[in-house]
């Protein structure tokens, strides 16, 4: 396995096309070696985000812009974006939750770079859903995603029956 890849290589082999939600990603950190990072090319079209507002408890991202205008919404702000852009989305709460959004008349292309972690949280706050996933990445052994407003009790379904 050769460990560079040119981005002309890149195959898209992650496409989302749900409304709002449509973009072309290729996945690039497996193809060449890459263990404790996780890499991939997006584009988005015009008037397009890849995914909704979220956060990471566990990994912490950075995007590159290549080409094309957009916005980052990033907590309670919003910043325009431009090519050559370098994007900080650290872990953390809501005050670092982030979308990538195409604002401008043209394909929007970026880098996305995140550290690889077996354990993690994901909260987007619009829609106050959890994701939680865990195993190494290409074989996760859970992966559920929940209404975080509607909490349960911690002995919700348990059989709290004294067995003495």
């Amino acid at each position: 396995m050769k460990p560079l890849m040119n981005l002309d290589q890149v195959e898209f082999d992650d496409i989302e096309d749900n409304g709002c939600y449509t973009s072309r990603r290729g996945q690039i950190s497996d193809h060449i070696g890459a263990r404790k990072l996780g890499y991939n090319l997006t584009v988005l079209p015009p008037g397009k985000a890849q995914c909704p507002f979220h956060n990471h408890h566990g990994e912490e991202e950075m995007f590159l812009i290549l080409e094309g205008t957009g916005e980052l919404r990033f907590g309670d702000q919003r910043y325009p974006l431009r090519a050559h852009d370098v994007i900080a989305c650290p872990s953390g709460g809501p005050e670092v939750a982030h979308q990538i959004i195409n604002t401008g008349p043209s394909d929007l292309r970026y880098l996305a770079l995140s550290n690889v972690v077996e354990l993690e949280v994901c909260e987007y706050p619009d829609s106050r859903k959890l994701m939680a996933v865990s195993g190494p990445r290409g074989a996760r052994t859970l992966r559920t995603m929940l209404r975080a407003d509607e909490p349960v009790d911690y002995y919700d379904r348990e059989d709290t029956r004294d067995r003495s």
